[in-house]
């Protein structure tokens, strides 16, 4: 699991506009809570939050958080707070964690593998869920969850329960939950289409030439019980 340290300024002031002084200065408000202690507020600088959340493991790094010297608090990064409009990061609140208590997080599901026997059918891959909660201990957060589609077909899907969670990972989620499901492509369908009306009409062809020498056969026999 990557660890990063970020430095954090304590006892910030609270109120819109101490905040937008706060952005203005390039620092992010930010309250520190869990383990059933108290919350506190702190100021972060955004560009040091934001190199520290570069990592594989995105949101879910581990970040030792240096409260000015004071004390260090490890925690991960819950929640963030955008701007409707700008979309940029106004606010976050970190997760006092413990490395021997297992927390829930969202990972992010990885397709890896060709799946040929799909594709061979004109058929496509439809990923349902791209992320999963797990509880896992905070130093063993994953950073994917690799999801092998090279032996999917059109008759099968792949489910919460067939996942193979990495050791010491585990979910809350029903196993018949749907992650990633085969499609017929419209393309495909219409070549299907095609090739039914195809075979139809071959059975048609054979039909009404079976008619005609049934017909043919009547007539060779009226013939004969003429000449009678």
């Amino acid at each position: 699991m990557d660890q990063t340290v970020v430095t954090a300024t304590p006892g910030r002031e609270l109120g819109t506009r101490p905040s937008r002084r706060l952005r203005a200065e390039g620092r992010l408000p930010c309250v520190v809570y869990g383990l059933g202690r108290d919350p506190i507020t702190v100021s972060v600088g955004y560009a040091e939050l934001r190199e520290a959340l570069k990592t594989s493991s995105g949101l879910n790094t581990i970040i030792q958080l240096d409260l000015e010297g004071a004390e260090t608090e490890t925690v991960i990064v819950r929640s963030v707070q955008r701007d409707p409009i700008k979309r940029v990061v106004t606010h976050a609140d970190f997760l006092r964690v413990d490395p021997s208590i297992p927390i829930k997080v969202k990972v992010p599901i990885n397709l890896v593998g060709e799946p040929t026997a799909v594709l061979d059918e004109g058929g496509l891959i439809e990923q349902s869920m791209f992320d999963i909660e797990v509880e896992v201990s905070p130093m063993n957060i994953p950073s994917v969850i690799d999801v092998d589609i090279s032996a999917m077909t059109l008759d099968t899907r792949i489910s919460i329960g067939d996942l193979n969670l990495p050791e010491g990972v585990t979910t809350s989620l029903a196993e018949e939950i749907s992650v990633v499901s085969p499609v017929v492509s419209r393309a495909a369908k219409i070549g299907l289409g095609d090739e039914l009306e195809d075979e139809l009409a071959e059975g048609e062809e054979g039909l009404e030439g079976e008619d005609a020498e049934g017909e043919g056969e009547e007539s060779d026999q009226a013939s004969e019980g003429g000449d009678e």
